[in-house]
Formats: structure tokens, sequence, C-alpha cells
């Protein structure tokens, strides 16, 4: 039955009895070009194709090193995993008419969306690898590559193609991102519906597991195998080998620094534009709904319920994935091109191991966390005396699990790639180093669950402070945020000492006794974070696909026992969301002092001079540490401002809807969904343009107006001190600002979510009211500007690599 035709039928009955009434905006379903390509090929065809692609991809890690070739076998394995997968979830239920076509249209306005936004996004991309192709044209180049051949012509197309490559798989893994949640809501939504109240979250992580798992698999393999085919390509291509006159392998991760580049250049406006259109929506369908109306979340007569549903999957999930592969793919590049530098100056005969540890690492991180994820098991006992599982407790034991698959396989590693004659206890050292790294990423995942999950004092205070007013949750929800940035710092200090102490006293040392093992120890630590990437991506999944769920729940009018369920869920989401958030930050500061590592060994070789030192005491280079500070302030305003305006599109237009339809609350008119979508997604598009061209241009003028000043004062590398300066004041800022709207946020979300279990009066009450205000104040804090902020230090830290020839 047809929306019109449900509404003119709907009665003065209580709501749990009214008719279902459902947005029908079905449209034609889109899908990428490639992927439209590929269906259309018969089965024997693409298999020869493959085949190919597979042979060739084979063939050159065969030429490459035994090390790529096990990388490759990893990752390819884990493509054909996630397509089994796919098939499987696919043929999963999707429920009954009323949720498919809810699930249809929150499908297709987050298609909708994503294709605008990605054609944005690759016209910005195309008109940047421009100017970088022309700025590389003219730069000078290191000793090595001159030494070996490499023109300027050939080192601006390799990078050009680097940035490019890079922007397209981050594309491609937000496409996924986007594409696993829109099909997994429905499904998990319809698990729900059927399951008794016990087992219901357990069929929840049963039904849903897969669609993470294939996610995770993507994201992390598509970072890893991308590096991988450019670095044997290069190798290949370039002749790389000890002769006099070729390429050294210790300076070929410095071609890769494009792709990291192109990745963070695509993360940040997805993370951007995202983030102001979920916010944007949720903000303004809880103002005017929630507030004015009174009616529950999610409920089917908010205009803007369907673009609140739609933001959850391209703001959550598709921008998250992107984040995630350039996180990767940064630590990735940074790791090797220290390895590269250290293993030259120690003079290490095979540098291979460890320059390319940081994929094998990675590798076996698919490997140990879809362990993990198999490990998610819950009682089915449907008994109605058997007490409901904490999915909490259910997500902690898999990624405990992981920890320890981590721990194995890490020093494995080191012991398979890192052993050499020179100092044959440096593996030992850097095991260590991944350990510390391991040990840091568990602390912050606790940290954060410590202060956001309302099972603990953190929220528990917050939502008392709800009870006396607005004011008072406001003010509680900030210092929460303030202090919780205190453990976190602590716990990264720890963890960046002591890797460097254990990099250092590895026995490694150059031609003059100096040991050289430091930085590289603090890259096996940034590792050793990273090395459960995968799993931690699941947990990140599993908030917006509850918030779906419910959503569906609710708009298709389920049962009161069901919804109830699914906001407990929701309640674990936002707790897992807040703790991967924590941990993305961590694992964004431990590689972003890769990053500034690795730009000071570019300039070093560019310029051919040492630069190990930025001295804050020379005027100039203090200027540049102010500006990286104001860079991080300046850029959180824009974005939350911009989701405020969105919001006041969002909130007239839901007032102008309710006064002009008034049978809207009684059933009779049909909301404009769409009207909502095109505004949020308009406003989106057109917000997120001003903050990313102030993230990209900031360095980039900054290093070449006092490039200018230094050469008519007599300082050459007076830019890049800049620079360099701004670089490390943008990133312990960012890290702190990221901290506290992360966390400030996730606790008023789930402060709210506490009151609405039925403490301190539940639902309606006033300390209700107050806990609402300070979600929706902390909504622009831990969905746009927090997590655009941890993508923003690391894509300063890219663009700086990519662009240290022009500041000198």
């Amino acid at each position: 039955m047809m929306m019109d035709e449900d509404v003119e039928q709907a009665s003065l009955l209580s709501f749990s009895d009214r008719p279902r009434a459902f947005p029908n905006m079905r449209s034609k379903t889109y899908s990428p070009l490639i992927f439209r390509i590929l269906r259309r090929l018969n089965v024997r065809v693409l298999s020869v194709i493959l085949l190919i692609c597979f042979g060739a991809i084979f063939f050159m890690g065969a030429s490459t090193s035994p090390i790529i070739l096990f990388v490759f076998t990893v990752c390819i394995i884990s493509f054909l995993l996630s397509l089994y997968l796919t098939k499987w979830v696919l043929a999963k239920d999707e429920g009954p008419p009323e949720m498919v076509q809810i699930s249809d249209a929150i499908r297709d306005g987050a298609e909708g969306f994503f294709r605008t936004q990605y054609s944005t996004i690759s016209k910005m991309a195309i008109l940047l690898a421009f100017v970088i192709l022309c700025i590389y044209l003219f730069r000078s180049l290191t000793p090595q590559q001159e030494a070996a051949g490499l023109g300027r012509a050939m080192s601006a197309y390799i990078t050009v193609a680097a940035f490019l490559l890079g922007a397209l798989c981050s594309g491609i893994a937000g496409y996924v991102g986007m594409w696993v949640s829109v099909r997994a809501n429905v499904r998990v939504s319809s698990a729900a519906r059927r399951s008794a109240r016990e087992a219901l979250q357990v069929l929840f992580l049963f039904n849903s597991r897969s669609c993470w798992w294939i996610f995770s698999l993507v994201v992390v393999g598509m970072a890893v195998i991308g590096i991988a085919i450019l670095y044997s390509t290069f190798y290949v291509w370039l002749g790389v080998d000890d002769s006099p006159g070729s390429m050294s392998v210790n300076d070929l991760p410095l071609l890769l620094v494009g792709y990291g580049f192109g990745a963070s250049f695509v993360a940040l406006f997805a993370q951007l534009g995202g983030g102001i259109y979920t916010k944007g929506a949720d903000v303004g369908a809880d103002l005017v709904g929630k507030v004015e109306q009174g009616i529950p979340e999610d409920d089917p007569r908010n205009p803007a319920v369907i673009a609140d549903l739609v933001g959850d999957n391209v703001g959550d999930c598709a921008a998250r994935g992107a984040d995630l592969f350039e996180s990767i793919a940064a630590e990735i590049i940074s790791a090797m091109i220290l390895g590269g530098t250290m293993a030259k100056k120690c003079k290490i005969e095979d540098p291979s191991g460890f320059i390319l540890f940081p994929l094998v690492v990675h590798s076996f991180d698919l490997v140990i966390s879809s362990i993990g994820i198999l490990s998610i098991k819950g009682t089915r006992n449907a008994s109605v005396k058997s007490p409901v599982e904490d999915p909490m407790a259910v997500l902690q034991k898999g990624y405990s699990l992981t920890i320890i698959l981590a721990v194995l396989t890490f020093g494995a590693s080191t012991r398979w790639l890192l052993y050499t004659e020179q100092a044959p206890s440096a593996w030992f050292s850097f095991a260590l180093c991944g350990l510390v790294g391991i040990i840091t990423a568990y602390a912050f995942v606790w940290i954060s669950k410590y202060y956001t999950d309302y099972k603990h004092e953190p929220v528990r205070t917050l939502a008392l402070a709800s009870s006396t007013g607005h004011g008072t949750n406001i003010i509680a929800g900030v210092s929460l945020g303030l202090e919780s940035t205190a453990l976190p710092v602590l716990v990264i200090s720890v963890a960046i000492i002591s890797a460097y102490w254990l990099g250092n006293t590895s026995g490694l040392v150059d031609e003059n006794g100096i040991p050289t093992g430091g930085l590289f120890g603090t890259a096996v630590a940034t590792m050793g974070m990273l090395s459960t990437a995968a799993y931690v991506l699941t947990m990140d999944m599993f908030g917006p696909i509850a918030d779906n769920a419910g959503g569906i729940v609710e708009m298709s009018q389920q049962p009161e026992s069901v919804r109830e369920i699914t906001d407990l869920l929701d309640a674990v989401g936002n707790t897992t969301k807040a703790t991967t958030k924590g941990f993305a930050i961590g694992s964004a500061a431990l590689a972003s002092f890769l990053l500034f590592s690795a730009y000071m060994d570019e300039v070093s070789a560019f310029a051919s001079v040492s630069f190990k030192e930025v001295d804050i005491a020379i005027p100039e280079v203090f200027v540049g540490g102010l500006l990286g500070s104001m860079l991080i302030f300046l850029f959180s305003a824009w974005a939350c401002a911009a989701v405020g305006r969105t919001a006041q599109e969002v909130v007239n237009e839901v007032r102008r809807q309710f006064i002009e339809r008034p049978g809207i609350m009684e059933y009779k008119e049909k909301p404009d969904y769409s009207r909502c979508v095109a505004i949020v997604a308009s406003a989106a598009l057109r917000e997120m343009i001003k903050p990313g061209a102030l993230a990209i241009a900031s360095p980039i003028v900054v290093g070449l107006v006092f490039r200018i000043l230094g050469y008519y004062t007599g300082q050459p590398l007076l830019g890049a001190k800049v620079v360099a300066s701004m670089l490390m004041f943008a990133t312990v800022c960012g890290i702190l600002m990221a901290l506290f709207l992360n966390t400030a946020g996730g606790a008023w979300d789930n402060a709210k979510k506490y009151i609405e279990t039925g403490a301190l009066g539940g639902k309606g009450s006033e300390a209700h009211k107050a806990a609402v205000t300070g979600d929706t104040v902390g909504d622009p804090f831990k969905d746009t500007a927090g997590p655009s902020i941890h993508v923003l230090i690391k894509m300063l830290a890219t663009i700086t690599l990519v662009m240290a020839p022009v500041f000198l």
C-alpha cells in the first residue's frame, strides 16, 4: 500500500495501534560505474580478467620480494572472503515490506549524497593533482634521485599517480562502508523483530558481524595492497638494485608520499561533508521533534527523520571507512620512510625487512581480526530467567582475543623481518616497542569507555547535573570533556618515550656509533597500536548500524519492547563509537609524530644538510607554531558553525511543514522527507568547502611565505622550519581538542540514554529535556569537528611530506 493511501486511512487510534505510514522515496538505485560494468560482464570473462590481474600482481610481487608476495596473498584471500560474505549477507531476510521501504529510502538518500559528494571531491582532487604536477616539474630532486636518473618529469608523474590512486582507494573504502551499513540496518532490524527479548542482542551481533567483517577486510586490505602494488611497481619499473646509478631500495618509500596525501585529502572532505550532513539533520530533527513537539526519536511524523538516518550512513560509516583507510596508509608510509632511513644509516645489507615490516603487520591484522570477529558469540538461551548478555562485554571479549593474537603475531613478525647480524637482539627490542603500542591501544579503549559509558561514574554524574537544569548539564559536560584529556596524554607520553628508548637501546648504530633506532621504535609502537585496526573498525560500525536499526523499528511502529532493546544497543553503539574515536586519536598522535620525523628526514635528503631540531626561540619559527595552534581552533569553529547553519535550515523546514500540514501530527498528512534530505545534502556540500580549503592551503601558504622571507634574510631552511613548527603545534593542539570534543559529545549522548532507561524521571522529565539539550550541543563535537580534527592533523603532515621540496 502506498504512503498516501496509508495516511488517508489513518484514524485517531493510539500511537501503538496506528496504521503504518512509510516514506515512498524509492528512485533508481545508484552504484558506481565500475560496479555496473562488472555486473554486465559474463562470469567467464570476469574470471579471466581477475586471473590476469592476480597473475600480474603475483608476478610483480615475486620480482620484488617474498615479503610482498606474502602480503599480496593475504590481501587477495581477504578480498575473496569478503565477496563470499557479501553473498551470504545479501541472502538474509530483509523483513516485512514496511521495513524494506524505509530501508530503501535510507539507501537512496545515502547513495545520492555519496554520488554528489564524491563527484565534488573528485573534481577538487583532479585540480589539486594538476597543481602538484606543476609544482613537481619545477622542484628540486634529492642527490639519490639525480644519481638514479629520475628526472623531474618522472618524479612529478609518479607523485601525481600515487596521489590519485590514494584518493581513489580512499573513496572506494568510503563507498564500501556506506554500502555495508545501508544493507545491514534492515536485516538486523528484521532479526530484532523476530527474536525474544533475552536473545535479541545475540541475534543482532550474529547477523551484523559479517557486515562489519566485510567492511574491515576491504578497508584494511585495500590500504595494504594499494601501497604494496605501488611499491612493487616502482621497484620493477625503476630497476631498483644495489648497483651504482640505480635507485636504492632505501629511497623508494619517498615516492609513496603522494598516496598518503590522496587518502588524507579524500578522508578530510568525506569526514567534513558526512559529519555536517549527519549532525545538521540530527540536531534539526531533535530540536523540533523531541523538544518542541514532544514526539519520540525517529518518529515517522518528523520530516527530518529520513535525513537523520541517512546521515548515520554517510557520516559514521562512509566517512569513518575513508578515515581509517587514511590512518593506516599514512602510518605505513611514514614507517617505511623511517625504516629505510635507519637501514641506510646503519648500512644494513638487506633493508627490505625494515621497509616492508608495516605491510606484514597489517596483513596479520586481517587474519587476527577475522579470528576476533568470529569469536563474537553470545548465549542463545532464550529462557526468561537467563540474564541478557551485555553487547559491550561480548565485543570486549573479541577485542581481548584479538589483542592476545596481535602480541603473538607481532613478536613473530619482528623475529622474521627485523633480525640482523649487526644487532642480534634488536628484533626483541622492537617487539617490546610493538607491545607498548598494543598496550597503548587497549588503554585508550578503556579510558574512552570509562568517560562515555553510562555504567561508570562520569556519565552518571553528568546525568545528575541534568536534573538541575540545562545550564548545569552544559557546564558538567564541558568539564568532563576537559578532564578526559589528561589520562590519554599521559598514556601517549609514556608510549612515545618508552618506544623511543627501547629503539635507541636496540643496538643499531650508525657509522659514528650513535644509536639510530629511536624513531623507528616509535614507528613500531604505532604499528602495534594499529595492529588490531580491522577489529576496531568493526566496533565502530556497531553504533550507526544500531542507530539505523532503532530508527527502522520506530518508523515501522514495532512493539515498544523491541525499541527498548534497540535503545540499549544504541547506547552501546555510542560507547563503541567514542572508544574507537579515542583509539583513532591516539593512533593519530603517534602517526603524526612519525610523519613529522619523516618530514625532517625528507628535508635533510633534499637540502643535503642535517635537519634534526626545530628551535622555537627563533621568532619566525614561534610564529609558525602560533599559526598551527590557531588553525585547529579556526577549523573547529568553522566545522561547528557549518553544523549550526545546516541545522537552522532543517529546523525552519520542519517547523514550516508542521505549520502548513497540521495533519502530520495526527497521521492525516504525509511529511515531505525528501525536502529535508535535499536541504541537508546541499548544505553539507556547500559548507565542507571552506574548512577543507583552509586545511589544505594553510601549510602551503605559510611555507612559501617564509621560504621567500628566508631567501631575503639569508635563512635557507626558514620555510621548512616554520612549517615544522606549525605541524608540531597543530598536532599537540589537535590531539587535545579532538579528545575534548569526542569525549564530551559521547558523554552528553549517553547521559541522555541513561535517563531514557528510567533514571532521574525518564523520558519527558525535566532532566531528560536538559540532557537532550546537552546531546544537541555535543552532536557537532563528536561527529563533525572531533573526527575531522584528527584527520586534519594527519593531512597536514602528509601535505608537508609532499610539498617539502617547495619550502626549500
